[in-house]
Order: C-alpha cells, then sequence, then structure tokens
C-alpha cells in the first residue's frame, strides 16, 4: 500500500481526494491536513509515500511546504493539485521537488490519470537494489513527462472546456441544467449536455431530473459532495 497525506483545507475536495484514491486503489490515507505545519508535523510522525499538497495553504505556502519536505527523511513524493496556474507559481513547485501539477476543478479521469502515471513512475525506480541503471532512471523521468491529456482526454474532450463546466457548476448555489451551462460557457446545448454527462458519468456530478407539470423532465447537474 502506498501511505498518502492529504493536505487540502477545502474539506470537498480533500473528501474527493480520499473517494478517488479508494476507487484507484492501492493507497491508505494516513491522514488529511489542513495547514502546513500539520502536515510537517504528519510527515515526520508517520511513514508518508504521497503529499497530495494544495498550494494555497492558510499558513504558508505551498511551494514552501514542498521544499520542507524534501528535508523529511525518507522524503515523500509530492503531487500539487491546485488552482494555481499562474507559469512562476508552477516553475517555482517543479524546482522545489514538486513530481506532478493537476489543476483544479479536475475529474476523477484527470485525477486517476496523474496516479497511474505516478505509478509507472514508481515502478521504474522499484526494485531491492541499492542502484539503478541509466535506463531505470530515463524511463522513470520520461514517465514524469508523458502523462498529457491526449493519453486519457476521451475523444471529442477538450481540457479547458471540462475545466470551465467543473467551475461553473461547482460555483453555482443550486447546481445547473445544460441550457444554463450553455449559456453560461457561450456554448451550444449539446455541447453543454455532453460534457454534463461525461463529468456525471466519472462520478463528479450528480444527476438531479426534475419532473415539471408538462414536457419533458429536466436534469439539473450538481457538484457531488462527498
Amino acid at each position: 500500500m502506498i501511505r498518502v497525506l492529504i493536505v487540502e483545507d477545502e474539506s470537498v475536495i480533500a473528501e474527493a481526494h480520499r473517494d478517488y484514491l479508494g476507487r484507484i486503489g492501492g493507497f491508505e490515507v494516513v491522514g488529511a491536513v489542513t495547514t502546513a505545519q500539520e502536515a510537517l508535523r504528519t510527515a515526520r510522525t508517520q511513514d508518508v509515500d504521497l503529499v497530495l499538497l494544495d498550494l494555497g495553504l492558510p499558513d504558508a505556502r505551498g511551494t514552501d511546504l514542498a521544499s520542507a519536505l524534501s528535508g523529511v527523511r525518507p522524503a515523500p513524493d509530492v503531487i500539487a493539485i491546485t488552482a494555481q496556474r499562474d507559469l512562476q507559481t508552477v516553475r517555482d513547485a517543479m524546482s522545489r521537488g514538486v513530481l506532478l501539477y493537476l489543476l483544479k476543478p479536475f475529474t476523477f479521469a484527470a485525477f486517476r490519470e496523474k496516479i497511474e502515471q505516478y505509478l509507472r513512475y514508481r515502478e521504474a525506480l522499484a526494485g531491492d537494489a541499492d542502484a539503478v541503471s541509466q535506463r531505470d532512471v530515463d524511463r522513470a523521468l520520461a514517465e514524469l513527462r508523458s502523462g498529457d491529456s491526449r493519453r486519457s482526454a476521451k475523444k471529442g474532450s477538450a481540457p479547458h472546456t471540462e475545466d470551465a463546466v467543473c467551475r461553473a457548476v461547482r460555483d453555482s448555489a443550486d447546481g445547473l441544467t445544460a441550457s444554463e451551462v450553455a449559456r453560461a460557457l457561450g456554448s451550444s446545448r449539446v455541447t453543454a449536455w455532453r460534457y454534463l454527462e461525461r463529468l456525471a458519468d466519472d462520478g463528479v456530478l450528480d444527476r438531479d431530473t426534475q419532473y415539471g407539470s408538462a414536457g419533458r423532465p429536466q436534469v439539473r447537474y450538481r457538484w457531488r459532495r462527498r
């Protein structure tokens, strides 16, 4: 089992991490904390293999925490899962030991892709030997570079559009219909419906079918609360 520490101050997203790891299998969540101080204390007192790190923490910069975690022995691997998408933050995170970077909002498919990419990286460096070959190192680094959206994206899916649909539904007070999402995005209703259905199939959204007095039922899509 790979032991995981979740560092996330939004409880809904932390529960999504836990749920998604459970669906993938092979992971044990040893803790879920909301601050950098708690994260560092947990990493120093428990065996942690992987940290899922939000960079926007209330008490410290996530990139500073990533640097501090690199000083823990043995040092855990770090995957950043964050809404911070400016280039400087991405560069800073990577320079401080972050292996992979997943932007919020995300779908289960996007989360699974990053985790599977990480598992391939671990596998490339697995074994009981004290040293690895150049081929092993090259393979591990290639796995970190190879996991882009083309590997897992479904036909007809644009990641930036999927992100926009996720954000619109997540930020709504009572969910949205396909027509409402289409107006928000400036797209056709059919396009919005296709993305909403895909997200619902992935377990990111819930469908709420509402029956009126006349006409066909209306489906309202809500962000799944865990």
